[in-house]
């Protein structure tokens, strides 16, 4: 547990879900989803805990929690269709907690889920980041996409994600694009390096509201 987080249970229908929740000062917060249930993903991991804290530290609310099947949230795994409603009660969660403006971030199938549920829903979210979308291993459908993505991110020797696809693809959605040098799909070594992108591109965001 990071110092100010607390765990919070929200329910999704009759799923039970598990996070750990920080109020910040920023009427905006940061909804945090995981990688791979079935490869271990979950919220602890240290790529979700890298954006976690790049949000904090600008001052943001922040909400990272287990899909259904992981850790304390009950349920069983659903090949990315039922963890959409997750993240449905997820935002739910954070608006009662008096923060409408939620910044969405994926990380590899948590980005692969963000992905769909985007699709299906029209939600005014304050950006959208996806980190290591692995459209190697799953297929994104971006036909028809008119979300904004604000940020992708990926490591320039990650073999799940085909760079130059999802720079193009960032191209197309007048996202941001950035390359992690040195970094593979699980950011060993590299977490810093994530922040440091993830901060730098909130403020700049922001900086062009002002």
């Amino acid at each position: 547990m990071k110092t100010g987080e607390k765990e919070v249970l929200f329910k999704n229908g009759r799923q039970m879900l598990q996070g750990m929740y920080l109020q910040g000062d920023s009427v905006a917060a940061a909804l945090v989803c995981h990688p791979h249930p079935l490869m271990g993903g979950s919220m602890d991991n240290n790529v979700v805990e890298a954006i976690q804290t790049a949000f904090a530290r600008q001052g943001l609310s922040t909400l990272r929690f287990n899909f259904r099947g992981v850790g304390k949230s009950t349920g069983v795994y659903d090949e990315g269709r039922g963890e959409r409603d997750d993240i449905t009660a997820a935002c739910d969660f954070l608006a009662a907690q008096g923060s409408p403006k939620i910044v969405l971030a994926g990380y590899s199938f948590g980005a692969w889920v963000c992905h769909h549920w985007l699709k299906e829903n029209r939600k005014d979210l304050e950006g959208v980041i996806m980190v290591s979308l692995p459209d190697r291993y799953f297929r994104f459908d971006w036909n028809g996409f008119v979300h904004e993505i604000g940020l992708i991110v990926c490591g320039d020797e990650d073999p799940f994600c085909d760079v130059e696809n999802l720079m193009k693809q960032a191209g197309k959605l007048s996202a941001t694009f950035a390359l992690v040098a040195g970094a593979d799909h699980f950011y060993s070594g590299n977490e810093a390096d994530l922040e440091k992108i993830l901060r730098k591109y909130y403020l700049q965001k922001n900086e062009k509201k002002a």
